[in-house]
């Protein structure tokens, strides 16, 4: 069965690690890319959709069309931020979009890009913490036939793949010799296994749930089994 996906965040380390794997898998047939600005990546596999204010999602519906699953890979950071300002930007925007996709197909799978340490009452001390959670819920109870909270803690770019944000470009390389090291932990992972691990659950017989690093690293690998 081919699929047709929604990814956001492909100018992002983690989306493009997962429109990199996404590329390369014969199962996925089309990938519909949501991005505010254009990504640097062309194939035939590839339609893409520019959209400055995601609060406007409901204007291309029609551009979207028909879609198997949503990969919601797209994030801010909550340095510098409010609460009521962040919530905008994570709990809002990841609402509209599952709304959009909801309407579009109700029997898609929707897969969300947390972070470990994500606060599932909602009413812990941190901040980013409960408006994550308060998003995975939303996610978690919206009616998709499967959605999966990624909650991914260090990741490894792989394939080239660099992060946007300079000074973790720099940690990157200075700690790239360890990289063997870190890998036999469980609670690191990569782009690759991120990406591999998103596909795979669109065929996996696993619950909806969440996903943390162990997870992800084990999901990942069932993708070369089939």
């Amino acid at each position: 069965m081919k699929m047709r996906v929604l990814l956001t965040g492909s100018t992002g380390m983690i989306g493009k690690g997962v429109l990199l794997e996404m590329l390369e898998n014969d199962k996925i047939e089309k990938i519909i890319l949501l991005n505010r600005t254009q990504t640097e990546v062309k194939h035939s596999k590839i339609q893409e959709i520019l959209l400055s204010d995601f609060t406007k999602i409901s204007h291309i519906k029609s551009e979207i069309g028909k879609v198997d699953a949503c990969f919601h890979c797209m994030g801010v950071s909550a340095i510098g931020l409010n609460e009521e300002k962040y919530s905008q930007l994570t709990f809002d925007i990841s609402k509209m979009l599952a709304d959009i996709v909801y309407e579009i197909n109700p029997s898609a799978i929707f897969n969300y890009v947390s972070g470990v340490g994500t606060d599932s009452s909602e009413n812990g001390r941190q901040m980013w913490a409960r408006v994550k959670g308060k998003t995975e819920n939303y996610l978690l109870n919206k009616g998709f036939s499967k959605a999966f909270m990624f909650r991914p803690g260090a990741i490894i770019p792989e394939k080239g793949i660099q992060s946007k944000t300079g000074w973790y470009d720099i940690i990157y390389k200075v700690m790239r010799p360890l990289f063997p090291l870190f890998l036999k932990s469980e609670s690191v992972t990569t782009t690759t296994r991120i990406g591999n691990a998103m596909i795979q659950t669109l065929f996996t017989g696993r619950a909806s749930g969440i996903l943390e690093p162990k997870d992800i690293n084990q999901i990942s690998k069932e993708i070369n089994q089939d």
